[in-house]
């Protein structure tokens, strides 16, 4: 930034500081907008004027606040009467606006619901992406439209109740606004049944088979089952079943037998996580980059009656207390399922606030109050951790959808050349890792990532060849630096192209290792840095004041992490599986009249060490590979392997 921006800056921060001093020291909400006027953040605040006064003397630590005061131009606010005031405030204008610096929600898409339409005289039931009507009860939001779909098919087998998209329900609806006397059925019933009436799936309104106030509590009962209350249901409809059939009624018996199978066949489905009669929503959120997972459990009667996933948009620049509270304010306000409980990581600032706002929501008859906990252990710190995991492959799945990860990787290449001062971006990168143990098996790995992606044909191993008395990670970075950039490897195609960037998992001594090499080598066409494995600190040649840090939560660091930990797998595998065939070849050479051949044709008829291992004396003699005294002899040596290994 030049020094006339600088001081641009510098005055227009002034004079807001000036315009808050007329700001009340009253709760509220706040409304920081851009020079063009447009809304860019929206927050709430117990003492609005000190709140405001934090973002411009860069008193507030998160990162987005420098961008944000960089953006701001002006501002607005709103007093209110108390912190739940504010809050509901700050929710309708956040969904008002959607303000860039607000977190949101990644795909602004209409979610799935299931909605009775209380409004109508006989309420019905549908499955919509509409947005929230007046007089209708929404259930939801559902991510999966399929399992929305199905809910709908099987609250209608449980409790019978009209569809929207039944056309004699229309049809009656019509009549009934119209106000026309004639819209119910009269006494004589000589109107037909539609369909769903006639297979058991309606209540029968448009024949006269149901009245008005049955009706209703159908209604009551369908709107009690979304809630997620089904026990009660199959005791009702066994004692129903009962009573049918005492009267010697078994057609009604029958169908009321195949409603019960329907509750018992949803809640096969469903998992059950409680013994207790858990009802509460459990909030699993994962972070990567610019962009967050979230998925919630709804538990209700201890078992998981739905589940559902969101991704959210800035992720990096907006710490995980921000993102959580956004995504409640916005996940609450858009559904009607509110359960007694809400289970997270860690609780909100202003958890009491919304406490009391959901319990209003809730409006619970017997006055219970909604609480959020925050779970150290037990079983409810598992539902959470479940919870994370999912909300991790929402996040995989949804960057599998958009091809996310091309964007990514091309802004972390071109990150990675300014901050390691390249001459262009690391297009190929490869990786260097050391495993060993005392000095034995020592192995390296060389990945290769191609445009930010593992190039698993270009992977290489190399057998450390310098006799080593003890680990030595410097003489074996090198050795393996003369093999990898000898004049001839470079020429071989079957290497690849010249690397644009060498990392080196281990930080400044593995730098010097291969740098001291280089000069030796007069190499100096590759870039090369080392690096740390505790704080992901990247050491340079050029530049002896400290490390390159690279920010957190960024495209280049996320694409470092992920090379070097490729580099460390492979290195391990390679080191594990030359341990293993070291130990299984000494074994085996204890063996007294049991060569080479012998040896190979014995592993070839077992398959691997394993199976030989676990043989009986009896099935090495059947395999006929070796002779009897042999056999023996091979049994015996491998009992003592084996017991040697389990002590």
């Amino acid at each position: 930034m030049g020094n006339a921006a600088l001081e641009e800056l510098s005055q227009k921060i002034e004079r807001i500081k000036r315009e808050l001093a007329d700001v009340p020291t009253l709760p509220g909400v706040y409304l920081w907008k851009d020079k063009d006027g447009q809304v860019i953040y929206v927050g709430k605040a117990k003492q609005l004027r000190a709140r405001m006064r934090q973002y411009v003397n860069f008193q507030d630590e998160r990162a987005k606040i420098p961008l944000l005061v960089d953006a701001i131009d002006s501002f607005e606010y709103i007093v209110v009467e108390n912190e739940h005031e504010s809050l509901v405030l700050e929710k309708n204008l956040i969904n008002q606006y959607a303000p860039f610096f607000n977190a949101d929600f990644k795909d602004d898409k209409s979610y799935p619901y299931i909605a009775l339409t209380l409004n109508d005289a006989f309420p019905a039931i549908k499955y919509t992406r509409e947005k929230h009507r007046a007089g209708t009860r929404y259930f939801g939001p559902y991510t999966d439209s399929r399992a929305a779909r199905t809910m709908v098919d099987a609250v209608r087998r449980v409790v019978p109740i009209c569809a929207a998209s039944c056309a004699e329900w229309r049809r009656l609806s019509r009549k009934i606004d119209k106000g026309d006397p004639g819209a119910l059925l009269s006494e004589n019933g000589n109107l037909r049944p539609c369909f769903d009436a006639h297979v058991g799936l309606g209540p029968g309104v448009c024949c006269g088979q149901v009245t008005p106030e049955q009706y209703a509590g159908n209604v009551k009962r369908v709107a009690r089952f979304l809630d997620g209350h089904r026990d009660e249901f199959v005791a009702e409809l066994e004692q129903d079943m009962f009573d049918a059939a005492a009267e010697l009624d078994f057609e009604r018996a029958g169908r009321i037998k195949e409603r019960i199978q329907a509750v018992s066949s949803l809640e096969d489905k469903q998992r059950a996580v409680s013994a207790r009669d858990l009802d509460a929503d459990v909030i699993g959120l994962f972070r990567e980059e610019t962009i967050a997972g979230v998925h919630v459990f709804m538990i209700r009667e201890g078992r998981i009656m739905n589940s559902n996933e969101f991704v959210l948009n800035r992720g990096s620049d907006v710490p995980d207390d921000d993102l959580l509270r956004a995504f409640l304010l916005r996940y609450y306000d858009a559904t009607t399922s509110i359960p007694r409980e809400v289970i997270v990581r860690t609780l909100p600032e202003d958890a009491d606030v919304m406490s009391g706002w959901l319990t209003q929501k809730l409006a619970s008859v017997h006055g219970a109050k909604v609480r959020f906990t925050e779970p150290r252990k037990g079983e409810k710190y598992e539902l959470v951790e479940l919870a994370e995991k999912n909300a991790q492959h929402t996040l995989l799945r949804y960057k599998v959808r958009t091809n996310y990860e091309d964007k990514r990787v091309n802004d972390a290449l071109l990150q990675l050349e300014s901050a390691l001062a390249l001459d262009g971006p690391p297009h190929r990168i490869e990786c260097f890792d050391i495993s060993t143990i005392h000095g034995s098996y020592t192995v390296a790995s060389m990945v290769v990532f191609t445009n930010g992606r593992p190039d698993k044909n270009q992977y290489r191993r190399f057998k450390i060849k310098t006799p080593l008395d003890e680990a030595n990670d410097f003489l074996s970075m090198q050795e393996v630096m003369a093999r990898r950039y000898s004049d001839e490897r470079m020429a071989d195609e079957r290497f690849g192209s010249k690397p644009d960037l060498i990392i080196l998992d281990g930080g400044k001594p593995q730098l010097s290792a291969a740098m001291a090499m280089f000069e030796e080598m007069g190499r100096t066409d590759i870039a090369l840095c080392g690096l740390a494995k505790r704080d992901e600190e990247l050491f340079v040649p050029w530049q002896d004041t400290g490390p390159v840090v690279l920010p957190g939560g960024s495209a280049s660091l996320y694409l470092v992490k992920q090379v070097r930990d490729e580099a460390h797998r492979f290195a391990i595998t390679f080191h594990r599986e030359l341990r293993g065939k070291g130990m299984t070849a000494s074994v085996l050479d204890d063996v007294a009249g049991l060569g080479p051949v012998r040896k190979k044709a014995l592993l070839k008829a077992f398959k691997s060490f394993r199976n030989l291992k676990a043989a009986t004396l009896d099935d090495i003699k059947e395999a006929r590979v070796v002779p009897e005294e042999v056999a023996e002899e091979v049994y015996l040596v491998l009992q003592q392997y084996n017991e040697r290994a389990n002590a």
